[in-house]
């Protein structure tokens, strides 16, 4: 199955080529169907890698497509890494992608522009997909860029409206902030071991010594670029202003796939991590931050989407906790099950907030269990996952948080347990005043 990867990322271009050249002569359900096949192929393809990676047969192989560079003697081979890591994520990103796109051909329905928006859509699961699939720093980085692309078209998808304009801008200028930093990481890294290839930077960073100064400048340096990507403390405010996209694209964008790059990132580098305990400190401290404060904050929010997306804040903030902690299995445990859960939250609360004709604001809702008993029961489960009662998702991946924090200092977990029991206040708040109240 191997040799097929090159067309994971395939499927969603062609998907987005297609619409993009019937953009005038597609409908706009014609259209969606085009981009949730191309995802569902993509899908396909990952789905049979994964059972090969789960029983053994496939372990880590690297698939070269072709030589991108070859100039002075900077050899970049354009080229796919097949592992337990990147499979897992690619799961994620065309499983996610795939229901939301399903989901999105009745949401966007009406919309004048659905066409626009499944090209979009397709476009940003390819550069995902190329961002995860990547077998070095530099096509990781086209991916990346290439997600802050998308997620600036889709945030001010409505373009009509000013405000979503500026919030657009906004996560546009802030991802710029935190990229410059990862650009400048990969070239130092470059320079330091003549190869941006993750597997030859990996096996030269285990000669060297844990704390060489040239390795901690590296790690601080795309650190800054995760922190953008992942809405951590100081460069969090542009996701609440990313809510003005359409809710498909909360959910698939900020809640599931492209702010968890930055956590995927540095599980992917985690033999340069290790090596740099200072920046693991940085990271336990700013992860066990914005995962309290954001929760806090969620507490006031009367937004429906607001209170989600402080609540991915907060997530965000316990997955860079467990990278700290040295833990990166859990964090991409816990990446997989908020993937899940939250982007049922926000496909929940946008069935809501289309039920009651765009509003938004909970205190004018209310009631709604016996209006939309599907939304509520989705909804609910949801909520009892993030809120970590078991026995459902959220429940297994905090508490292996937690374990490790409990392991590394008492202080820790009893910030970390905090955060767990406001995010369970605040998320059965939400529930009361939109199903019952």
């Amino acid at each position: 199955m191997i040799q097929f990867a090159w067309m994971i990322p395939l499927f969603p271009l062609i998907g987005f080529v297609i619409n993009g050249i019937g953009k005038k002569t597609i409908s706009r359900k014609g259209s969606g169907i085009i981009a949730s096949v191309a995802v569902f192929l993509s899908f396909a393809i990952v789905g049979a890698l994964y059972l090969q990676v789960a029983n053994g047969t496939l372990q880590t192989a690297t698939l070269d497509i072709f030589t991108w560079l070859n100039v002075a003697g900077l050899k970049i081979p354009f080229s796919f890494l097949i592992d337990p890591l990147s499979v897992t994520m690619m799961l994620i990103v065309t499983g996610v992608g795939l229901l939301i796109h399903i989901y999105s051909i009745g949401y966007m329905g009406d919309d004048e522009h659905a066409n626009t928006f499944f090209e979009y859509m397709n476009l940003f699961i390819f550069f995902m997909l190329m961002l995860v699939i990547g077998a070095n720093f530099l096509i990781l980085f086209i991916g990346w860029e290439g997600v802050g692309l998308c997620s600036y078209l889709l945030i001010g998808f409505w373009f009509k409206n000013n405000d979503y304009n500026y919030a657009a801008r906004k996560a546009f200028i802030m991802n710029r902030i935190g990229d410059l930093g990862f650009l400048i990481g990969i070239i130092l890294l470059y320079y330091q071991f003549h190869t941006v290839n993750f597997l030859e930077v990996f096996s030269q960073a285990s000669t060297m010594q844990v704390g060489e100064p040239v390795i901690t400048v590296i790690t601080i340096l795309l650190l800054i670029g995760a922190l953008g990507k992942s809405a951590q403390i100081p460069l969090y405010t542009w996701l609440p202003d990313a809510m003005a996209g359409p809710t498909p694209v909360s959910a698939l964008i900020h809640a599931a796939t492209m702010v968890t790059a930055g956590i995927y990132m540095i599980a992917r580098s985690s033999a340069l991590f290790v090596l740099a305990p200072i920046t693991m400190n940085i990271i336990i401290v700013i992860g066990l931050s914005t995962a309290l404060f954001a929760a806090i904050i969620g507490l006031k929010q009367n937004d429906i989407k607001k209170v989600l997306v402080y609540s991915t804040v907060s997530q965000l903030g316990y997955m860079f906790l467990a990278l700290g902690l040295g833990a990166f299995s859990t964090a991409v445990f816990h990446v997989t099950t908020h993937a899940f859960f939250k982007a049922l939250l926000f496909l929940g609360a946008g069935a809501v907030i289309h039920a009651l004709g765009g509003e938004q604001d909970i205190r004018f809702m209310g009631g709604l269990k016996k209006k939309l008993p599907i939304t509520f029961f989705t909804f609910l489960i949801a909520t009892l996952a993030i809120s970590g009662i078991p026995p459902f998702s959220g429940f297994f991946s905090k508490d292996e948080i937690l374990a490790a924090a409990w392991e590394r200092s008492p202080l820790i977990w009893l910030v970390g347990m905090a955060t767990a029991l406001i995010t369970c206040f605040y998320m059965f708040r939400l529930l009361y005043f939109v199903f019952f109240s």
